[in-house]
């Protein structure tokens, strides 16, 4: 791997513990990298403030100067100021938490969470957690939305098992890329944390993509067979309606 792919891997890390940092120790892990490799590199971006010591701490957060190349790139890329009223207007309307994520290469990741007023809820996505396709509820629809040919090339590669799983099987996955083909929408039944539900519907992008993806989340009993098809349908509709607004 090379200098860029190395210093990629330890931002990540370093994201994965925000709000609180992470010390040296954890981000190699998190990284998957040596300690000695991530020390050197968090004393380089500290250097140029793209990352940061806690005062008084050894704990490692994001640096200011990300925060000011983000505002640069937002005004670009950023879809969110679109998206926030729909994620809102799911959460009052089902109670549930609702997100909104993007996809960037084999991943999602979470950009906007809006708790509903059900007391009890589900603390599996959060915004800035990334999980790869396939993974989440959000992570099978954009999934199942992918051509034929990536999809086989998609899952030829990657080993899910590893990190989530049996129940992450390419057996498994083909069988949720099925389902979520027929109704529409995918539905997580706890299959990364037990009793936490999800269900999403993909947003798509003028070429027919699916670039993002609108989520609710909730405990299982809140989820009950007569409720999802209600659910599924409400997310599809918000769904098509903010593929439209970003297209």
């Amino acid at each position: 791997m090379d200098l860029v792919g190395r210093t990629h891997r330890v931002l990540r890390a370093v994201a994965a513990h925000e709000p609180g940092g992470g010390t040296t120790t954890a981000v190699a892990r998190a990284a998957g990298l040596p300690r000695p490799t991530v020390h050197r590199l968090l004393i380089s971006l500290q250097g140029v403030g793209l990352v940061e010591r806690e005062p008084g701490s050894d704990r490692w957060v994001l640096g200011p100067e990300l925060y000011f190349l983000g505002v640069a790139a937002g005004r670009r890329y950023d879809v969110t100021e679109v998206a926030l009223p729909v994620v809102r207007r799911l959460a009052v309307a089902t109670g549930e938490s609702a997100f909104f994520s993007a996809r960037r290469g084999e991943e999602t990741i979470c950009l906007i969470r809006e708790d509903g007023a059900f007391p009890i809820r589900s603390h599996v996505l959060f915004e800035g957690a990334r999980f790869p396709l396939g993974v989440v509820s959000a992570g099978m629809v954009v999934l199942a939305h992918l051509p034929d040919r990536e999809i086989d090339d998609y899952l030829s590669r990657v080993d899910l098992v590893a990190d989530f799983g049996p129940q992450h099987g390419v057996g498994e996955i083909r069988r949720h890329i099925a389902a979520t083909r027929k109704q529409g929408y995918s539905v997580n039944p706890g299959l990364v944390v037990e009793g936490s539900w999800g269900l999403a519907a993909a947003v798509f992008d003028q070429a027919g993509s699916p670039r993002w993806a609108l989520t609710l989340t909730g405990v299982e009993h809140r989820f009950g067979a007569e409720r999802i098809p209600q659910l599924g349908a409400l997310l599809l509709r918000e769904a098509h309606a903010l593929s439209e607004a970003l297209g």
